[in-house]
């Protein structure tokens, strides 16, 4: 898929009109995209360049873009809830997911994540995808095949439990271990065995319960840094001319996130220093 350039035959684009209203379609010759203002001819978008206009049949004007990836991930087909933009930002930066990681993820989900980290790791890196459930495979599978234009090279994508997993499963250890699934702490062990000493540990959990189990959980290993653990609000702002405000609905609780790094075997990290409550 070209992601720059002229429209081809095969690019995904997004229609929006006045009203902000989008629509997708998939570029075909010959092919007409109905709307509830008149059809709209494919041939009328392919080989124009991106970010021009194509007019229904009745009339109404409709911008014409490429998907970016956010906009691929939130309208896709999913199997499982996806992982919010808002939050998958905090996973790669903190998670300093980098180019040429080897990162294993436990949970594939409908794709999504996973489509994040191979951008991030480019075509140099590795990502290793565990599923326990086919049909989220399945989703996983067909999402991250359509928008990369096949099945990625450095891609993995396994049916499995991560619990049962050995280094020698994945050719070696890994850089960065994200875990997101039902009970997380249940794959500590595995994900210990898994990193590479000063690789990654990265979580995602949606409720406090979960939160305060892998968080034990982690600090009973002895083997990590010190977790932290977050979450992030995002707000957007109406500004036009003088009405300057905040929009009365905002990106509240998605879910934490939660990193903890592989110490050396044998190493023990300075305690934290808490401050006694009186």
């Amino acid at each position: 898929m070209a992601h720059s350039g002229p429209f081809h035959v095969g690019d995904r684009v997004q229609l929006t009109d006045g009203k902000n209203r989008k629509f997708t379609i998939t570029l075909k010759p010959g092919e007409r995209f109905f709307t509830h203002r008149g059809p709209i001819a494919h041939d009328d978008i392919i080989g124009s360049q991106e970010g021009t206009t194509v007019v229904s049949g009745e009339g109404t004007v409709y911008l014409a873009q490429r998907h970016t990836l956010v906009d691929y991930v939130l309208s896709m087909p999913r199997g499982a809830a996806v992982i919010y933009p808002k939050d998958a930002s905090q996973i790669l930066v903190e998670g300093d997911v980098f180019p040429g990681a080897r990162v294993l993820e436990a949970g594939a989900g409908s794709g999504a994540m996973s489509l994040y980290l191979l951008r991030a790791i480019g075509p140099s890196g590795k990502l290793i995808s565990y599923e326990i459930r086919e049909d989220h495979l399945e989703h996983a599978e067909r999402n991250v095949s359509e928008f990369s234009g096949g099945h990625p090279d450095n891609w993995d994508l396994r049916l499995g439990d991560l619990r049962e997993v050995t280094p020698e499963d994945c050719g070696g250890t890994v850089d960065r271990v994200l875990l997101d699934m039902l009970e997380p702490w249940t794959c500590l062990e595995a994900a210990k065995n898994l990193l590479e000493p000063g690789g990654m540990l990265i979580g995602y959990v949606a409720t406090v319960t979960q939160l305060m189990k892998v968080m034990e959980g982690i600090r009973e290993l002895g083997c990590f840094t010190e977790p932290r653990a977050w979450e992030t609000m995002v707000r957007d702002w109406h500004v036009v001319d003088l009405a300057v405000r905040p929009v009365h609905r905002m990106q509240a609780h998605t879910a934490f996130v939660l990193t903890a790094r592989r110490l050396a075997d044998g190493t023990v990290a300075p305690r934290p220093q808490r401050r006694n409550r009186r």
